[in-house]
């Protein structure tokens, strides 16, 4: 039943229908067909949601919105421009550092290339870099996004497996770098084989200060967001509604650009981006639940665990599945769908759940970039007006190095977990 059920839902997504509905259909049909209480479907529905962590996603997305309706966006860009445009690559490089910084209070890949990639658009597109070059570097840069606190698909995958969301959160940090390193690398590389335009000279300490200032608020807050967990002052969830009036007292009283209207659009953004996620995340939950009742996990685990107990082996096992369910599923689909299944035999092989956390949703983000259903490349296509063959011909270079990436990520478990281990044992 169990292996009817997962062909019904590719037989499904591959027609053409929503997410949602291949997920929720072969569910629904198992529930019936076995004669099981129909009140069982909203049980599960209401029991996916009720989920305290789970409280943090919507108000992220508010986060990401209301920088996106302010001046928050292009103080960030700004500082990040006089800061590193001088680099080989000049504005290439200002996307890669500035979606850092930006991420540190969206949480989330899309929200960094729908909110800060326009402006890194249109300022490559002036100063000569090729729309598919700009698309290429600004998807590749979106990927940190969501392994920097605060994270969105982390909180799920925390609520999902139980593991810590603080832990998760800031064991992102160095990985999230570390990435952002390999990608300046190689456009530095790129920049001077090809040529690309730079800034004339290196900034002055005083130009690097007068962009400093102004972008101080807007970068104050991801550094209070992991104080304020890692000193127990308030919860992942309490730090997203502490993150949203902070937003609106920096863009109402320091930088002056916030209305009323600008809020009313943004709450309007937030229950459209919400609505989608949570209705899978509900879905799902259909799917996990028949998962348990047919055993699939424990089947899993026992295939899996008889093929191999060593963590390096499954690990790349694990990677190479999710690469390819990454070229077919969003992130959080197939957090809820694999995760569940996947996470008990390799923490079972001696995997910090912490690590495999990171792990998995940097593979996810790498899907977002690969075809044939990266989202990440429908967006870009559509604001750069580009078409998706040129920029995957632009984005393989950044795929690979994020492959790259992922291996030192996946084999070097010290770099998610120094940090937590340092700072709370």
């Amino acid at each position: 039943m169990a292996i009817l059920i997962i062909v019904a839902f590719f037989v499904l997504f591959i027609l053409g229908f929503p997410v949602v509905l291949s997920i929720a259909i072969p569910g629904i049909t198992y529930i019936l067909w076995n004669h099981i209480t129909i009140d069982l479907i909203a049980q599960r529905l209401h029991y996916a949601l009720n989920s305290f962590p789970l409280l943090a996603v919507p108000v992220f997305i508010l986060v990401g919105n209301l920088m996106n309706s302010t001046g928050v966006t292009k103080r960030i860009f700004k500082f990040a421009d006089v800061l590193v445009g001088r680099m080989p690559g000049g504005l290439a490089q200002v996307n890669i550092f500035a979606s850092l910084i930006f991420s540190g209070m969206s949480g989330a890949a899309l929200a960094d290339i729908g909110g800060l990639g326009q402006i890194e658009l249109e300022a490559m597109r002036e100063k000569g870099f090729s729309n598919s070059f700009s698309g290429a570097v600004t998807i590749a840069s979106a990927t940190v996004g969501p392994i920097f606190p605060p994270s969105i698909p982390l909180v799920i995958y925390g609520a999902v497996t139980g593991t810590s969301v603080v832990k998760l959160l800031i064991g992102g940090i160095i990985p999230a770098i570390t990435a952002v390193v390999m990608m300046m690398i190689l456009t530095a590389f790129l920049s001077i084989i090809r040529k690309y335009p730079r800034a004339e000279r290196w900034p002055r300490l005083s130009e690097i200060f007068r962009a400093f200032f102004p972008a101080l608020p807007a970068l104050m807050a991801p550094v209070m967001l992991v104080l304020g967990m890692l000193t127990g002052i308030f919860t992942p969830t309490e730090a997203a509604s502490i993150t949203v009036i902070y937003i609106i007292f920096i863009s109402c009283v320091i930088y002056k650009e916030f209305t009323f209207k600008d809020l009313v659009n943004s709450a309007f953004e937030t229950v459209k981006m919400t609505a989608g996620i949570m209705i899978i995340i509900s879905v799902a939950s259909l799917f996990s639940w028949i998962f348990a009742i047919e055993q699939v996990p424990g089947m899993f685990s026992k295939f899996i665990l008889n093929f191999s107990q060593n963590p390096y082996i499954l690990l790349l096992i694990i990677n190479i599945i999710l690469l390819i369910v990454g070229m077919f599923l969003d992130s959080t689909t197939a957090t809820l769908l694999i995760i569940p299944i996947i996470t008990p035999p390799i923490v079972a092989a001696g995997v910090d759940p912490v690590h495999l956390g990171i792990v998995v949703i940097f593979n996810l983000m790498i899907g977002l970039m690969t075809p044939p259903m990266g989202l990440s490349l429908f967006l870009i296509s559509d604001i750069a007006k580009v078409p998706m063959s040129k920029v995957l011909r632009d984005v393989y270079p950044y795929f690979i190095i994020l492959v790259f990436t992922l291996i030192i990520i996946t084999y070097i478990p010290q770099l998610t977990l120094w940090i937590p281990n340092m700072l709370m044992k």
